[in-house]
């Protein structure tokens, strides 16, 4: 990722404008306490430290920038801040709706949509787009129960 996405002017502006990246050699006392055994590890933590998100191998930049939203998206899920998960899917949706990261991002969106107003209309629109953009993805298979609402 050195050589091809990293130099990339997109990657650099979104790491900066977005991120606090620390880059740990595989033979830093990080590395183990984090389970890093295949590089490139890319690891989202929040602010105090803990993991939510896990990528591994290579990404080019146009999958890179999607991926670390998703990650960013992670943290404020996990943490309650559904409104900053919200939007931060829908940067992913709507800004990067071919990359790896838009399935699971669709359905994210739509758990996210109803924990934050207990309404399930969100989770049925997830399962549809889900169905209609990405019908082989492992996303609308696990969204499958959706469609009964």
């Amino acid at each position: 990722m050195d050589a091809v996405t990293y130099p990339d002017d997109k990657v650099i502006d979104f790491i900066n404008s977005n991120l606090i990246p620390l880059r740990v050699k595989s033979d830093m006392p990080l590395a183990k306490e984090f389970n890093i055994t295949w590089t490139p590890t890319l690891i989202t933590l929040d602010q105090q430290g803990k993991e939510h998100y896990r990528s591994v191998g290579f990404l080019s930049p146009a999958e890179l920038i999607p991926s670390l939203l998703l990650g960013m998206a992670k943290v404020y899920f996990d943490t309650g801040v559904l409104d900053q998960c919200l939007g931060t899917l829908e940067k992913i949706v709507s800004g990067h709706p071919k990359s790896k990261a838009a399935p699971e991002a669709v359905f994210l969106r739509g758990v996210a949509g109803y924990k934050n107003t207990h309404d399930p209309k969100p989770l049925k629109a997830a399962y549809e787009k889900l169905q209609a953009d990405y019908p082989g993805s492992e996303w609308a298979d696990r969204a499958q129960p959706y469609r009964l609402l």
